[in-house]
């Protein structure tokens, strides 16, 4: 068994943020450097940050409810085995029991003193992930999140890649609820993990946009590897990204059902209504705005909408 002695938080690089980001391609792109360890997809993040409530509720509420999780509305009823009444109790468990499993796995990785990079769809637990790891790094990978939310309604198509992971093709009555569902979580997790950004220490954590990632992806990799602690030559960087280039990938294995779709930005324009484009700039327009992702147009629509509410 190993020891959690054997794990080095100061090794250990998080990619947050929300899933259908690029998150995938860009492990992908960093597993390919030396010494490194990835850990794909742990959800550590939905088990300690569960939502509340749950999706279906939009489906039928006539007041919209409000998205959390049940580490909110429970962290101070002393019943809740996470209770913050007892933090000091549980919380050096929870370190050392996510430690003693990344160090497992890093093992199983081999070599000496890996970089074990963790990729946590789960990042609404961005803030008590990171409190428990002071020492570790941070990438907060951000997307336009109407793209995400076009991504995930492809993704809950008959037939798609993410019918393995528990999705399932959507009703077209209940296409708008599911937009609505998604634009709020992104925007929770976005947020969440935007706090826990600002909070991390500035030489441990890097924000890199999709955007970014897709124009350059070998400059994106650089400012990770910089922040990450890690020299890599340029040239390796280029030689990475350019095995991984998405326009390179076969036809057959992208398209509307695949876990890669476009590899672009802006598809939410083509493919959702105005009046679904309206319910994301309902959910999503205060981090929209923050993050610079609104037009001039979009933000007097913004405001319009604001105005009649």
């Amino acid at each position: 068994m190993i020891e959690t002695r054997d794990f080095d938080e100061d090794r250990l690089v998080w990619i947050m943020g929300s899933s259908r980001s690029g998150s995938t391609w860009l492990l992908q792109m960093l597993s390919e450097l030396d010494g490194v360890v990835p850990i794909d997809d742990p959800h550590i993040g939905h088990h300690l940050g569960l939502w509340r409530p749950i999706p279906l509720a939009w489906a039928t509420a006539s007041d919209e409810p409000e998205l959390t999780t049940l580490q909110e509305l429970k962290r101070d009823k002393p019943g809740y085995f996470f209770a913050d009444r007892y933090a000091a109790t549980w919380r050096p468990f929870l370190r050392e029991m996510i430690s003693a499993r990344f160090a497992t796995q890093a093992a199983e990785g081999g070599g000496r003193d890996p970089l074990v990079i963790v990729k946590e769809p789960g990042s609404q637990a961005a803030g008590l992930l990171l409190s428990l790891f002071p020492r570790s790094r941070l990438v907060f990978l951000l997307r336009d999140g109407r793209d995400v939310v076009d991504s995930w309604l492809a993704a809950y198509q008959s037939g798609t890649w993410a019918q393995e992971e528990g999705a399932f093709p959507l009703a077209e009555h209940g296409r708008e609820a599911f937009i609505r569902w998604q634009a709020s979580v992104w925007t929770y997790r976005t947020r969440e993990v935007a706090t826990a950004f600002d909070a991390h220490d500035p030489a441990r954590r890097t924000l890199v946009r999709y955007e970014e990632l897709l124009a350059d992806p070998a400059a994106a990799l650089s400012r990770i590897c910089r922040v990450a602690g890690a020299e890599v030559e340029r040239s390796e960087l280029e030689r990475i990204t350019t095995e991984h280039d998405i326009e390179a990938v076969p036809s057959h294995r992208r398209g509307p059902h695949r876990a890669v779709r476009r590899g672009r930005s802006g598809g939410w324009r083509r493919s959702l209504s105005a009046a679904e484009r309206r319910v994301l700039l309902q959910e999503m327009a205060p981090e929209l705005e923050r993050f610079g992702y609104l037009t001039r147009r979009e933000l007097r629509q913004v405001r319009s909408l604001d105005r009649a509410a």
